[in-house]
C-alpha cells in the first residue's frame, strides 16, 4: 500500500538520522579522549548512555509519527482498513440480494 511505503520511508529516515547521530557521538567522544578530557572508559559510558536515550526516544518518535499520520489520514477522510472491509462486506451482501431478486423475477 502506498501509505505504508510513505510511513516506512519516514521510519527509515529516523533510523538513518539515529545512525548519523551515533556516528557523530563516537567521533566526539574519540576527540575528547584524544584531547585528554575523558578516559576511554568514560567515553564508552557516555556514548552508551546517549545511545540508550536516543534509542528510547526513537521508539517514542516512531509512535508519535504513527499517531500523527493516523490523525492526518483521518482528517483527510481516508477510511481505516476496518471501515473499508466493512463496506466491502455490505456491498457483497447487497449484490447477493440483488442477484437473488433478479433470479426470482426470471422464474
Amino acid at each position: 500500500m502506498e501509505n505504508n511505503n510513505w510511513l516506512q520511508q519516514l521510519v527509515m529516515l529516523g533510523v538513518g538520522t539515529t545512525s548519523l547521530v551515533a556516528e557523530k557521538l563516537r567521533e566526539a567522544s574519540d576527540e575528547l579522549v584524544k584531547d585528554g578530557k575523558l578516559n576511554p572508559e568514560q567515553a564508552k559510558v557516555f556514548v552508551d548512555d546517549m545511545m540508550h536515550k536516543l534509542k528510547s526516544e526513537q521508539g517514542n518518535w516512531e509512535t508519535q509519527m504513527q499517531k500523527q499520520v493516523k490523525n492526518v489520514m483521518q482528517d483527510l477522510g481516508v477510511p481505516r482498513q476496518s471501515e473499508t472491509d466493512e463496506l466491502r462486506g455490505r456491498i457483497d451482501r447487497l449484490e447477493r440480494q440483488v442477484r437473488d431478486l433478479e433470479n426470482k423475477l426470471w422464474r
